[in-house]
């Protein structure tokens, strides 16, 4: 029986994507965190798969952003609409007002970025909020045996941020938030065809790119694709092909910061939780576990098995799905005050 009843809904609040769960029908709701307004008017245009439609083909007074940086909030009003549309979409689906909501925060946000989520929410119209480290869920939602007393550690690589954490008998036992992860390997990309090739692609090119042919590990190098872009001197459109040997040598700096917060993490874990994690491996999951390659690579440089959980994209939502489903995860949660 569910531990959390039906007026509950999970919400995993991403840089890069949003999903909504409900303990009875798990996921319903998948969306691009994005917004699109006019910037003269300041009225909402489209959110959602809507606006990230939008990214790179609007008029000047159109302006496509995502309301959250490095897994916080960065503009308040527009995370504020973004979240009243998810909301209300959960409510007409389930057919109720005022829900109570269980959300991912990335671990260690200072007490501000912590209060405009929880403010965020209640300004919605939810009636209570309960929060969760982003680790944890992670964890959770992966599968590991998370109440044993047994090491086990999993690395999140998301949008925003990477979060490496050791969890063991229920808690964290050791954790590190780093806010680089995907927008910073999509931004090094950009980086690399704009110096190399005097041409420019936008945001949305540039993550296509590296699902394409994007590669940590030169073992997993997969050929080469056809970009377009704006050549830089003519301003005129602009045709190239790109390897994936370059991909990676473009998204090396980024890679390289993600396997050193891994490293640093597994220094400061106690000797016998180590002991566990050289036998259990690492477990990976986020958007960043499909990169080609990253497996491999954080394997070569940690001299330990690396594992892709089975539902990678998931395992935050699937987390909070599990804790507000099964018992014994109370100890998890942070409950906020209820809105007066």
């Amino acid at each position: 029986m569910p531990t959390f009843s039906k007026n509950y809904i999970g919400i995993d609040l991403g840089t890069a994507n949003t999903l909504v769960c409900t303990p009875e029908k798990g996921i319903i709701i998948r969306e691009p965190s994005y917004v699109a307004y006019d910037i003269r008017t300041e009225e909402i245009i489209a959110i959602g798969s809507g606006a990230k439609n939008l990214v790179g083909k609007t008029p000047n007074n159109i302006s496509v952003v995502r309301p959250l940086r490095d897994g916080v909030i960065s503009d308040f009003e527009l995370t504020l609409a973004m979240l009243s549309y998810f909301v209300r979409q959960a409510m007409n689906k389930l057919l109720f007002a005022r829900p109570k909501v269980v959300v991912c925060i990335p671990y260690g946000v200072s007490q501000v970025e912590h209060s405009a989520l929880e403010n965020a929410l209640f300004e919605v119209g939810v009636s209570s909020v309960a929060l969760v480290e982003e680790p944890v869920a992670a964890a959770i939602g992966a599968g590991l045996a998370f109440k044993n007393p047994v090491g086990n550690m999993i690395v999140d690589i998301g949008g925003g941020t990477t979060e490496v954490a050791v969890v063991t008998a229920g808690g964290v036992a050791v954790s590190k938030s780093l806010r680089v992860a995907g927008d910073e390997l999509n931004e090094a990309i950009v980086e690399y065809i704009r110096k190399k090739f005097n041409v420019v692609v936008g945001e949305i090119t540039a993550e296509d790119i590296k699902k394409e042919i994007g590669s940590a590990h030169k073992s997993s190098d997969v050929g080469m694709l056809e970009v377009r872009g704006r050549n830089l001197i003519t301003g005129l459109p602009s045709v190239f092909n790109i390897y994936s040997s370059e991909i990676r040598v473009a998204m090396k700096p980024v890679l390289n910061q993600i396997v050193e917060v891994i490293k640093s993490t597994l220094e400061i874990t106690p000797p016998e939780l180590c002991a566990d994690i050289h036998t259990g491996g690492i477990t990976i999951s986020g958007g960043g576990a499909l990169l080609s390659g990253m497996s491999t690579l954080i394997s070569e440089n940690t001299k330990l098995e690396v594992y892709i959980a089975r539902r990678p994209l998931d395992c935050v939502i699937d987390g909070i799905h599990k804790i507000m489903t099964k018992e014994g995860y109370e100890s998890v949660l942070s409950v906020a005050n209820h809105k007066k």
